[in-house]
């Protein structure tokens, strides 16, 4: 199905601890926040891992992306439900059989508060 300028893809995700587990073995990302829970028992995910929230989509949609840009705003911690809202910026046909897509992202917890935000560009393949 063929996305349109304009289009809004969400995706939610809850991380646990063995999300953040298996990243920290896959990525090397040690951090003592990523594996000393606080007070409450949680983890600081690793933002990488939250960014695969947008990522997720555009694997979805087989983007291959050229250029990705994150701004984290706040830690998102083990327990957290991320929605991720993917809208379409550009869409657009081009002579290599190719389509260029670029898109912009918000993330935001299960309080509504933003915690990434930014845009990837690339074609579909």
């Amino acid at each position: 199905m063929p996305l349109n300028v304009g289009d809004i893809i969400s995706f939610e995700r809850t991380f646990t601890i063995r999300d953040v587990e298996l990243f920290t073995e896959i990525s090397g990302d040690e951090g003592v926040h990523h594996r000393t829970p606080d007070d409450q028992g949680r983890l600081v995910i690793q933002g990488l891992l939250t960014a695969t929230l947008p990522t997720k989509v555009g694997g979805d949609h087989n983007v291959l992306a050229r250029n990705m840009n994150f701004e984290f705003l706040r830690p998102v911690y083990t327990g957290d439900t991320i929605i991720c809202e993917v809208k379409i910026e550009k869409y657009e046909a081009q002579a290599n059989n190719r389509t260029a897509i670029i898109a912009s992202f918000v993330c935001e917890n299960q309080n509504e508060k933003e915690v990434l935000k930014g845009e990837f560009s690339g074609v579909i393949l």
